[in-house]
């Protein structure tokens, strides 16, 4: 399905010569002189790589579907992680290759949704912000009250996060899945 260039958002899958992108970032951009252009930041979803193009306010773009499937993390054995689909029950193996940054916010039960391209399985999309346990943490120095004090943390999966230093060890917090940055207690 083609359309405007317009009426691209943050977060679309599109085909640009043949391959497969999704839309991180755009903006419209109206110089004093010339005509309006549209600045776009792209991920390509099979090399992973990120360029940032502009585009004439004209063109046509062709929008890709993705199909999403609800899914559940339930173990990883060598180069991949198994899923369970929510409604078949069936599993599905992930290659480690296609999960790319996500596998440090993937902990056991955690639903996701599966992204999937005519078949082939594109990458994953996790929740916005999930809930995880300080595994290890140091304790907080007493009077050490410097504004936005932070120390490291490490969660249930493994990954290192800034946290403020009132967290302790066996809190749980929320983490933005977008930024991998810590967002609250839960």
């Amino acid at each position: 399905m083609n359309i405007n260039i317009n009426d691209i958002k943050n977060g679309m899958t599109i085909i640009m010569d043949g391959a497969l992108y999704l839309i991180q970032e755009f903006q419209h951009v109206k110089p004093g002189k010339g005509p309006a252009f549209i600045r776009i930041k792209l991920k390509n979803l099979k090399t992973g790589a990120i360029t940032e193009e502009t585009y004439n306010t004209n063109i046509k773009v062709q929008r890709a579907h993705i199909d999403k499937t609800s899914v559940q993390y339930l173990y990883s054995s060598g180069n991949s992680y198994t899923f369970m689909n929510n409604e078949t029950y069936e599993q599905i193996e992930v290659p480690v290759s296609k999960l790319q940054d996500n596998i440090k916010f993937i902990k056991e039960g955690i639903d996701i949704s599966i992204d999937f391209y005519d078949g082939e399985i594109i990458g994953i999309t996790l929740p916005e912000k999930v809930e995880y346990e300080i595994i290890e943490t140091e304790p907080a120095v007493k009077g050490n009250t410097t504004t936005n004090a932070n120390k490291d943390a490490t969660i249930e999966t493994g990954y290192v996060v800034k946290v403020p230093l009132f967290i302790t060890k066996g809190e749980k917090i929320l983490i933005s899945t977008r930024d991998g940055k810590y967002v609250g207690r839960a």
